[in-house]
């Protein structure tokens, strides 16, 4: 277990983290997420043991994570951080890459560890391709590759799919995260796509003003979202009498008492999304057409979609 205790940091007089606990399982699956500054990629570091705490404490199960001031070289044996810099070799292969770590004396079980992840990442067809003629997002899933060889017990990953394009970033996303459900390896993931914790992630963590303001499920923190915040996080949604309704939970109606005017519509593939105002807000709801700029619309709200 990941054991997080009453930790805070600052870079100078700017307190990033405070007073955050938490607890992750082995083999538990955990988002972090939150605005650009919240201190997502930061908590990945000091879990790694890239800073030194200046209050609390971190262990993975018995063992305390040290930073820079108890340890010559960062990071522990039994944990891989894959940054959104990926520090690659750039004249060796994509396989000689992804098993450069691994022990020569048993070189058949290298080449099958390394065929093997060559698949899970998706770049089998590029195993003799060196490293310097990959795109951005082809070195991406090299370093996670690299990061999976000796099979850690705990993976960061820090917007680890950033630099993949959405032609392969879902089918990546299945094959990454079942991999590493099926060898229990505990993953914590920074990330501000909710794609990334849509259906892979146990645990959500949602950081505000340096603070942990939600701990939960995704599908809990979706359902009940406690603040705007939250809600955006998956998707658009409107703040209506003090509460979160999501696009799709808002629809034309015959007759309601919320009459609004169409100001724009916005192609969605399944359906348009509606912008229209009402009163002095903007309201967004589903539609399975396009509606015309300055049509009235009557709207109403239906929570159980």
């Amino acid at each position: 277990m990941l054991i997080i205790k009453n930790l805070s940091f600052k870079y100078g007089r700017t307190k990033v983290l405070d007073a955050i606990d938490l607890q992750i399982s082995v083999g538990e699956h955990v988002s972090i997420i939150g605005e650009s500054g919240s201190g997502k990629s930061t908590l990945l570091k000091l879990i790694y043991g890239e800073y030194d705490l200046e209050e609390g404490k971190i262990w993975w199960n018995d063992e305390q994570i040290l930073g820079p001031k108890y340890n010559l070289v960062v990071g522990y044996d039994f944990m891989k951080y894959v940054a959104q810099e990926f520090d690659l070799m750039p004249f060796i292969s994509v396989e000689e890459t992804i098993g450069k770590y691994l022990s020569n004396f048993y070189p058949e079980e290298k080449k099958h560890r390394v065929k093997e992840l060559l698949d899970v990442v998706q770049l089998t067809e590029h195993a003799k391709v060196k490293v310097k003629t990959l795109s951005g997002g082809q070195k991406q899933r090299v370093a996670l590759a690299r990061a999976l060889a000796k099979e850690p017990e705990v993976l960061l990953l820090d917007e680890p799919f950033s630099h993949i394009d959405n032609f392969q970033k879902q089918s990546l996303r299945r094959s990454v995260f079942r991999y590493l459900k099926e060898k229990e390896i505990t993953c914590i993931v920074a990330t501000h796509d909710n794609e990334d914790v849509m259906g892979y992630t146990d645990t959500m963590i949602v950081l505000h003003n340096s603070k942990i303001i939600a701990n939960d499920s995704p599908q809990k923190l979706y359902k009940h979202p406690d603040t705007p915040l939250i809600a955006s996080f998956f998707g658009e949604f409107n703040w209506m009498d003090n509460a979160v309704v999501y696009a799709h939970q808002l629809r034309k109606c015959d007759r309601s008492n919320i009459e609004a005017t169409v100001v724009q519509a916005y192609f969605k593939g399944s359906h348009y999304l509606i912008q229209a105002q009402f009163e002095d807000k903007a309201l967004f709801f589903h539609h399975h057409e396009s509606i015309s700029k300055g049509e009235s619309v009557y709207l109403e709200i239906n929570k159980k979609t």
